[in-house]
Protein backbone atom coordinates (compact mmCIF):
# COMPACT_ATOMS: atom_id res chain seq x y z
CA UNK A 1 0.00 0.00 0.00
CA UNK A 2 0.95 3.49 -0.25
CA UNK A 3 1.70 6.33 1.92
CA UNK A 4 -0.64 9.05 2.36
CA UNK A 5 -1.02 12.12 4.24
CA UNK A 6 -4.97 11.53 5.62
CA UNK A 7 -4.31 9.83 9.19
CA UNK A 8 -6.54 7.23 9.74
CA UNK A 9 -7.80 6.12 12.98
CA UNK A 10 -6.19 3.36 14.54
CA UNK A 11 -7.84 0.58 16.99
CA UNK A 12 -6.66 -1.77 19.60
CA UNK A 13 -8.44 -4.68 18.19
CA UNK A 14 -5.98 -8.07 20.27
CA UNK A 15 -3.93 -8.15 23.29
CA UNK A 16 -1.30 -10.86 24.35
CA UNK A 17 0.39 -10.87 27.48
CA UNK A 18 2.44 -13.88 28.65
CA UNK A 19 4.59 -12.66 32.54
CA UNK A 20 5.50 -14.03 35.66
CA UNK A 21 1.71 -13.36 37.36
CA UNK A 22 0.69 -15.89 34.22
CA UNK A 23 0.23 -17.55 30.67
CA UNK A 24 -2.51 -15.40 28.73
CA UNK A 25 -3.52 -12.09 28.54
CA UNK A 26 -6.40 -12.55 31.13
CA UNK A 27 -4.67 -14.80 33.58
CA UNK A 28 -2.24 -12.16 33.68
CA UNK A 29 -4.78 -8.83 33.90
CA UNK A 30 -6.63 -11.08 36.55
CA UNK A 31 -3.43 -11.22 38.74
CA UNK A 32 -2.72 -7.75 37.62
CA UNK A 33 -6.09 -6.62 38.84
CA UNK A 34 -5.66 -8.65 42.39
CA UNK A 35 -2.43 -7.01 42.92
CA UNK A 36 -0.23 -10.31 42.95
CA UNK A 37 3.38 -10.71 42.57
CA UNK A 38 5.05 -12.56 40.31
CA UNK A 39 8.73 -12.39 41.47
CA UNK A 40 10.55 -15.03 43.70
CA UNK A 41 13.91 -16.82 43.55
CA UNK A 42 15.78 -17.04 40.66
CA UNK A 43 14.91 -20.75 39.23
CA UNK A 44 16.50 -21.13 35.91
CA UNK A 45 20.42 -21.00 36.92
CA UNK A 46 22.13 -21.19 40.05
CA UNK A 47 21.85 -17.75 41.82
CA UNK A 48 23.39 -18.65 44.70
CA UNK A 49 26.44 -16.57 44.21
CA UNK A 50 25.00 -13.12 42.15
CA UNK A 51 24.30 -10.29 44.64
CA UNK A 52 20.79 -10.17 43.39
CA UNK A 53 18.77 -13.93 43.13
CA UNK A 54 15.54 -12.88 42.21
CA UNK A 55 13.79 -12.20 39.36
CA UNK A 56 10.02 -12.47 37.61
CA UNK A 57 10.29 -15.53 35.80
CA UNK A 58 8.07 -16.86 33.53
CA UNK A 59 6.35 -19.92 35.11
CA UNK A 60 5.75 -23.55 33.87
CA UNK A 61 6.06 -22.57 30.13
CA UNK A 62 6.20 -25.50 27.71
CA UNK A 63 7.08 -23.86 24.02
CA UNK A 64 5.40 -27.02 22.69
CA UNK A 65 2.25 -25.87 23.24
CA UNK A 66 3.17 -22.86 21.05
CA UNK A 67 5.47 -23.83 18.59
CA UNK A 68 6.03 -27.48 16.71
CA UNK A 69 9.03 -29.68 18.24
CA UNK A 70 10.95 -29.33 14.96
CA UNK A 71 11.03 -25.40 15.50
CA UNK A 72 11.94 -25.45 19.32
CA UNK A 73 15.43 -25.62 19.12
CA UNK A 74 15.83 -23.04 16.55
CA UNK A 75 14.15 -20.43 18.94
CA UNK A 76 15.60 -18.43 21.77
CA UNK A 77 13.35 -17.93 24.93
CA UNK A 78 12.46 -14.45 23.66
CA UNK A 79 11.28 -16.07 20.29
CA UNK A 80 9.35 -18.54 22.24
CA UNK A 81 7.38 -16.31 24.19
CA UNK A 82 6.81 -13.76 21.15
CA UNK A 83 5.33 -17.12 19.49
CA UNK A 84 2.96 -17.71 22.40
CA UNK A 85 1.98 -13.66 23.19
CA UNK A 86 1.24 -12.93 19.35
CA UNK A 87 -0.82 -16.29 19.19
CA UNK A 88 -2.89 -15.38 22.34
CA UNK A 89 -3.28 -11.59 20.72
CA UNK A 90 -4.37 -12.80 17.06
CA UNK A 91 -6.83 -15.02 19.13
CA UNK A 92 -8.18 -12.14 20.87
CA UNK A 93 -8.08 -10.23 17.67
CA UNK A 94 -10.13 -13.90 16.09
CA UNK A 95 -7.29 -12.44 13.39
CA UNK A 96 -7.05 -14.38 10.30
CA UNK A 97 -5.26 -12.94 7.36
CA UNK A 98 -6.49 -13.82 3.75
CA UNK A 99 -3.84 -14.51 1.14
CA UNK A 100 -5.10 -11.37 -0.75
CA UNK A 101 -4.61 -9.00 1.83
CA UNK A 102 -1.47 -10.73 2.97
CA UNK A 103 0.63 -7.29 2.06
CA UNK A 104 -1.34 -4.95 4.15
CA UNK A 105 -0.31 -7.17 7.05
CA UNK A 106 2.58 -6.52 9.42
CA UNK A 107 5.02 -7.51 12.41
CA UNK A 108 6.83 -5.61 14.24
CA UNK A 109 8.23 -7.01 17.48
CA UNK A 110 11.55 -5.91 19.12
CA UNK A 111 13.61 -6.61 22.35
CA UNK A 112 15.87 -4.70 24.38
CA UNK A 113 18.74 -8.06 24.67
CA UNK A 114 17.52 -10.68 22.15
CA UNK A 115 18.95 -14.25 22.87
CA UNK A 116 21.00 -13.95 25.72
CA UNK A 117 20.66 -17.44 27.05
CA UNK A 118 21.59 -19.12 23.33
CA UNK A 119 24.80 -16.67 23.22
CA UNK A 120 25.97 -18.09 26.54
CA UNK A 121 24.95 -21.86 25.90
CA UNK A 122 27.05 -21.34 22.56
CA UNK A 123 29.97 -19.35 23.74
CA UNK A 124 30.28 -22.24 26.30
CA UNK A 125 30.58 -24.79 23.70
CA UNK A 126 32.68 -22.79 21.83
CA UNK A 127 34.92 -22.65 24.64
CA UNK A 128 34.89 -26.24 25.86
CA UNK A 129 34.23 -28.06 22.14
CA UNK A 130 35.31 -26.02 19.53
CA UNK A 131 33.65 -24.15 16.72
CA UNK A 132 32.59 -26.99 14.79
CA UNK A 133 30.42 -27.57 17.82
CA UNK A 134 27.87 -24.86 17.40
CA UNK A 135 24.45 -25.21 16.57
CA UNK A 136 23.79 -23.78 12.90
CA UNK A 137 20.40 -22.55 14.60
CA UNK A 138 22.90 -20.01 16.85
CA UNK A 139 22.51 -17.23 15.03
CA UNK A 140 18.64 -17.05 13.79
CA UNK A 141 18.11 -17.84 17.52
CA UNK A 142 18.96 -15.03 19.22
CA UNK A 143 19.19 -12.03 16.61
CA UNK A 144 16.42 -9.15 17.69
CA UNK A 145 14.28 -9.56 14.68
CA UNK A 146 13.98 -13.28 14.53
CA UNK A 147 11.13 -12.75 16.32
CA UNK A 148 9.17 -10.68 13.49
CA UNK A 149 10.19 -12.96 11.24
CA UNK A 150 8.96 -16.29 12.90
CA UNK A 151 5.62 -14.36 13.59
CA UNK A 152 5.39 -13.22 9.95
CA UNK A 153 5.57 -16.98 8.35
CA UNK A 154 3.32 -18.52 11.12
CA UNK A 155 0.49 -16.01 10.00
CA UNK A 156 1.36 -15.06 6.39
CA UNK A 157 2.16 -11.78 7.17
CA UNK A 158 3.70 -9.98 3.68
CA UNK A 159 3.94 -6.24 4.92
CA UNK A 160 6.02 -4.55 6.94
CA UNK A 161 8.29 -6.38 9.17
CA UNK A 162 10.99 -4.98 11.34
CA UNK A 163 12.04 -5.09 14.96
CA UNK A 164 13.71 -2.26 17.63
CA UNK A 165 16.29 -2.27 19.88
CA UNK A 166 16.06 0.80 22.10
CA UNK A 167 16.33 -0.63 25.27
CA UNK A 168 13.38 -0.33 27.66
CA UNK A 169 11.69 1.76 25.41
CA UNK A 170 11.58 -1.04 22.78
CA UNK A 171 7.89 -2.31 23.25
CA UNK A 172 6.79 1.24 22.96
CA UNK A 173 9.10 2.33 19.82
CA UNK A 174 7.22 -0.89 18.00
CA UNK A 175 3.58 -0.43 18.70
CA UNK A 176 3.83 3.80 17.94
CA UNK A 177 6.23 2.92 14.56
CA UNK A 178 3.08 0.36 13.91
CA UNK A 179 0.51 2.79 14.95
CA UNK A 180 2.36 5.40 12.41
CA UNK A 181 2.22 2.63 9.60
CA UNK A 182 -1.30 1.78 10.14
CA UNK A 183 -2.26 5.43 10.31
CA UNK A 184 -0.64 6.51 7.20
CA UNK A 185 -1.14 3.57 4.94
CA UNK A 186 1.59 1.43 4.94
CA UNK A 187 -0.03 -1.31 6.52
CA UNK A 188 -3.91 -1.93 7.51
CA UNK A 189 -2.74 -4.39 10.41
CA UNK A 190 -0.15 -4.83 12.67
CA UNK A 191 0.96 -7.24 15.17
CA UNK A 192 3.70 -5.61 17.48
CA UNK A 193 5.88 -5.07 20.58
CA UNK A 194 8.19 -6.82 22.57
CA UNK A 195 9.47 -9.97 23.92
CA UNK A 196 12.28 -10.29 26.74
CA UNK A 197 14.06 -14.17 28.33
CA UNK A 198 17.03 -12.00 30.22
CA UNK A 199 17.17 -14.01 33.02
CA UNK A 200 20.60 -15.54 32.96
CA UNK A 201 24.05 -15.34 34.42
CA UNK A 202 24.90 -12.51 31.70
CA UNK A 203 21.77 -10.51 32.10
CA UNK A 204 21.12 -11.00 36.08
CA UNK A 205 25.01 -9.99 36.48
CA UNK A 206 25.38 -7.53 34.30
CA UNK A 207 22.83 -5.74 35.89
CA UNK A 208 23.98 -6.28 39.15
CA UNK A 209 27.31 -5.10 38.43
CA UNK A 210 25.58 -1.60 37.25
CA UNK A 211 24.14 -1.55 40.73
CA UNK A 212 20.85 -1.27 39.32
CA UNK A 213 18.85 -4.33 40.70
CA UNK A 214 17.14 -4.96 44.25
CA UNK A 215 18.99 -7.07 46.34
CA UNK A 216 15.81 -7.99 48.84
CA UNK A 217 16.62 -11.20 48.17
CA UNK A 218 14.73 -12.59 51.21
CA UNK A 219 11.88 -11.14 50.65
CA UNK A 220 11.49 -10.91 46.55
CA UNK A 221 7.55 -10.74 46.86
CA UNK A 222 8.44 -7.26 48.60
CA UNK A 223 11.44 -6.17 46.54
CA UNK A 224 10.01 -4.20 43.56
CA UNK A 225 8.44 -1.47 44.94
CA UNK A 226 8.46 1.92 43.02
CA UNK A 227 7.61 4.99 44.53
CA UNK A 228 8.60 3.23 47.86
CA UNK A 229 10.71 5.28 50.40
CA UNK A 230 12.49 2.22 50.97
CA UNK A 231 12.88 0.89 46.90
CA UNK A 232 16.74 -0.44 46.45
CA UNK A 233 16.40 -0.79 42.50
CA UNK A 234 14.60 -2.58 39.95
CA UNK A 235 13.87 -6.58 39.61
CA UNK A 236 14.20 -8.13 36.01
CA UNK A 237 11.24 -9.94 34.74
CA UNK A 238 10.67 -11.96 31.28
CA UNK A 239 7.59 -12.44 29.36
CA UNK A 240 6.27 -10.49 26.37
CA UNK A 241 3.18 -8.12 25.30
CA UNK A 242 1.75 -8.06 21.89
CA UNK A 243 -0.88 -5.98 20.49
CA UNK A 244 -3.36 -6.37 17.33
CA UNK A 245 -3.53 -2.65 15.92
CA UNK A 246 -5.86 -2.40 13.34
CA UNK A 247 -6.99 0.41 10.95
CA UNK A 248 -11.04 1.28 12.47
CA UNK A 249 -12.97 0.88 8.95
CA UNK A 250 -11.48 -2.79 8.33
CA UNK A 251 -11.69 -3.55 11.97
CA UNK A 252 -15.89 -2.45 11.79
CA UNK A 253 -16.36 -4.18 8.51
CA UNK A 254 -15.21 -7.73 9.94
CA UNK A 255 -17.17 -6.88 13.60
CA UNK A 256 -13.53 -6.66 15.59
CA UNK A 257 -13.66 -6.61 19.08
CA UNK A 258 -12.25 -2.83 19.65
CA UNK A 259 -10.55 -2.65 22.90
CA UNK A 260 -9.32 1.12 22.74
CA UNK A 261 -8.26 3.41 20.37
CA UNK A 262 -4.76 4.53 20.36
CA UNK A 263 -4.71 8.24 19.38
CA UNK A 264 -0.97 9.54 20.01
CA UNK A 265 2.55 8.74 20.12
CA UNK A 266 5.78 10.68 21.22
CA UNK A 267 9.78 10.25 21.20
CA UNK A 268 12.60 11.69 22.78
CA UNK A 269 15.44 11.54 24.18
CA UNK A 270 16.86 12.65 27.37
CA UNK A 271 20.59 13.53 25.62
CA UNK A 272 21.81 13.54 29.27
CA UNK A 273 23.29 10.61 30.60
CA UNK A 274 23.44 6.74 29.18
CA UNK A 275 21.96 5.46 31.83
CA UNK A 276 20.11 8.10 34.31
CA UNK A 277 17.47 10.60 33.66
CA UNK A 278 18.13 13.99 34.51
CA UNK A 279 17.15 15.24 37.98
CA UNK A 280 14.15 17.22 36.73
CA UNK A 281 12.56 14.31 34.20
CA UNK A 282 13.24 16.27 30.59
CA UNK A 283 12.99 13.65 28.53
CA UNK A 284 10.10 12.15 30.49
CA UNK A 285 8.31 15.68 30.14
CA UNK A 286 8.93 16.23 26.33
CA UNK A 287 7.85 12.61 25.03
CA UNK A 288 4.68 12.93 27.20
CA UNK A 289 4.16 16.40 26.09
CA UNK A 290 4.91 15.12 22.59
CA UNK A 291 2.47 12.36 22.83
CA UNK A 292 -0.41 14.92 24.15
CA UNK A 293 0.21 17.05 21.59
CA UNK A 294 0.05 13.97 18.57
CA UNK A 295 -3.07 12.62 19.93
CA UNK A 296 -4.82 16.04 20.05
CA UNK A 297 -5.33 15.44 23.97
CA UNK A 298 -5.23 18.48 26.74
CA UNK A 299 -3.21 16.66 29.62
CA UNK A 300 -6.02 17.56 31.80
CA UNK A 301 -8.45 14.76 29.80
CA UNK A 302 -6.25 11.97 31.24
CA UNK A 303 -7.10 9.98 33.57
CA UNK A 304 -4.68 7.30 34.03
CA UNK A 305 -0.66 6.96 33.17
CA UNK A 306 0.82 3.76 33.55
CA UNK A 307 4.25 5.00 34.23
CA UNK A 308 7.73 3.48 33.82
CA UNK A 309 8.50 3.26 37.40
CA UNK A 310 11.11 1.04 37.58
CA UNK A 311 11.76 0.94 41.65
CA UNK A 312 15.20 2.77 40.94
CA UNK A 313 15.57 5.72 43.06
CA UNK A 314 16.72 8.50 40.76
CA UNK A 315 14.44 6.93 38.06
CA UNK A 316 10.54 7.32 39.86
CA UNK A 317 12.34 10.61 40.84
CA UNK A 318 12.68 11.81 38.15
CA UNK A 319 9.46 10.10 36.51
CA UNK A 320 7.27 11.93 39.19
CA UNK A 321 8.91 15.24 37.98
CA UNK A 322 8.38 15.10 34.72
CA UNK A 323 4.90 13.98 34.63
CA UNK A 324 4.41 16.96 37.08
CA UNK A 325 5.68 18.90 34.20
CA UNK A 326 3.69 17.51 31.88
CA UNK A 327 0.30 17.23 33.26
CA UNK A 328 0.76 20.61 35.94
CA UNK A 329 -1.75 20.73 38.63
CA UNK A 330 -4.07 18.05 36.85
CA UNK A 331 -1.15 15.73 37.55
CA UNK A 332 -2.70 15.24 41.24
CA UNK A 333 -5.90 14.28 40.18
CA UNK A 334 -4.96 11.27 37.97
CA UNK A 335 -4.10 7.94 39.08
CA UNK A 336 -0.71 6.93 38.20
CA UNK A 337 0.33 3.11 38.80
CA UNK A 338 3.51 0.88 37.59
CA UNK A 339 2.36 -2.90 37.23
CA UNK A 340 6.71 -3.13 37.67
CA UNK A 341 5.86 -3.99 41.26
CA UNK A 342 4.26 -7.18 40.30
CA UNK A 343 5.92 -8.23 37.71
CA UNK A 344 9.43 -6.86 37.25
CA UNK A 345 10.50 -5.33 34.46
CA UNK A 346 10.42 -6.65 31.54
CA UNK A 347 13.16 -4.42 30.21
CA UNK A 348 12.26 -4.65 26.18
CA UNK A 349 9.06 -6.68 26.65
CA UNK A 350 8.10 -3.94 29.08
CA UNK A 351 5.96 -1.42 26.77
CA UNK A 352 4.01 -4.51 24.91
CA UNK A 353 3.01 -5.74 28.48
CA UNK A 354 1.99 -2.35 29.82
CA UNK A 355 0.21 -0.90 26.94
CA UNK A 356 -1.10 -4.03 27.52
CA UNK A 357 -2.67 -3.29 30.83
CA UNK A 358 -3.58 0.34 29.84
CA UNK A 359 -5.97 -0.78 27.17
CA UNK A 360 -7.53 -3.34 29.36
CA UNK A 361 -7.69 -0.72 32.17
CA UNK A 362 -9.29 1.46 29.83
CA UNK A 363 -11.91 -1.56 28.82
CA UNK A 364 -12.48 -2.92 32.38
CA UNK A 365 -12.83 1.13 33.97
CA UNK A 366 -10.12 -0.23 36.37
CA UNK A 367 -6.84 1.81 37.67
CA UNK A 368 -4.13 -1.45 38.65
CA UNK A 369 -2.27 -0.57 41.51
CA UNK A 370 1.21 -0.27 42.80
CA UNK A 371 1.65 -2.83 44.78
CA UNK A 372 4.37 -2.58 48.09
CA UNK A 373 3.64 1.12 48.64
CA UNK A 374 4.12 0.87 52.28
CA UNK A 375 6.55 4.10 52.85
CA UNK A 376 5.66 7.32 50.77
CA UNK A 377 8.82 8.83 49.40
CA UNK A 378 7.99 12.73 49.94
CA UNK A 379 9.99 13.33 46.54
CA UNK A 380 7.26 11.12 45.26
CA UNK A 381 3.77 12.42 45.95
CA UNK A 382 1.41 11.29 43.20
CA UNK A 383 -1.66 9.25 43.18
CA UNK A 384 0.08 5.90 42.71
CA UNK A 385 -3.19 3.82 43.24
CA UNK A 386 -1.33 2.52 46.59
CA UNK A 387 -1.56 -1.41 47.14
CA UNK A 388 -5.25 -1.85 45.76
CA UNK A 389 -6.88 -1.49 41.75
CA UNK A 390 -9.66 0.75 42.46
CA UNK A 391 -12.59 1.67 39.54
CA UNK A 392 -12.11 3.88 37.99
CA UNK A 393 -13.74 5.73 34.51
CA UNK A 394 -10.78 6.26 31.98
CA UNK A 395 -11.13 7.79 28.74
CA UNK A 396 -7.33 8.87 28.25
CA UNK A 397 -4.52 6.41 29.33
CA UNK A 398 -0.98 6.96 28.62
CA UNK A 399 1.77 4.06 28.51
CA UNK A 400 5.54 5.91 29.57
CA UNK A 401 8.79 3.70 28.57
CA UNK A 402 12.11 5.28 29.10
CA UNK A 403 15.81 3.09 27.93
CA UNK A 404 19.13 3.39 28.47
CA UNK A 405 20.70 5.99 26.14
CA UNK A 406 17.68 8.44 27.36
CA UNK A 407 15.52 6.77 24.91
CA UNK A 408 12.10 7.51 25.85
CA UNK A 409 8.29 7.02 23.91
CA UNK A 410 4.75 7.44 25.22
CA UNK A 411 1.68 6.37 23.88
CA UNK A 412 -1.47 7.89 24.48
CA UNK A 413 -4.99 5.56 24.00
CA UNK A 414 -8.78 6.13 24.12
CA UNK A 415 -11.85 4.56 25.40
CA UNK A 416 -13.12 3.59 22.14
CA UNK A 417 -16.23 5.62 20.69
CA UNK A 418 -18.16 4.25 17.73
Amino acid sequence: MEGTALRRRVVVTGVGLLTSVGIGTEKTWSAIKEGRNGIGPITQFDASHFSARIAGEVKDFDPLNYVDKKDVKKMGRFIQFAMAASEFAVQSAQLQVPREEAENFGVYIGSGIGGFEVIEREHKTLLERGPGRLSPFFIPSCIVNLASGYVSIRYGAEGPNSATATACTTSAHSIGDSFRLVQHGYADVMICGGSEACVTPLGIGGFAAMRALSTRNDEPHRASRPWDKERDGFVVGEGAGILILEELKRAQKRDAPIIAEIVGYGMSADAHHITSPPDNGDGGYRVMRNALKDAGVEPSQVQYVNAHGTSTGQGDKAETCAIKRAFGEHAKNMAVSSTKSMTGHLLGGAGGLEAGITVLAIRDGIAPPTINHEFPDPDCDLDYVPNHARPLDIEYAASNSFGFGGTNGCLVFKRYKP
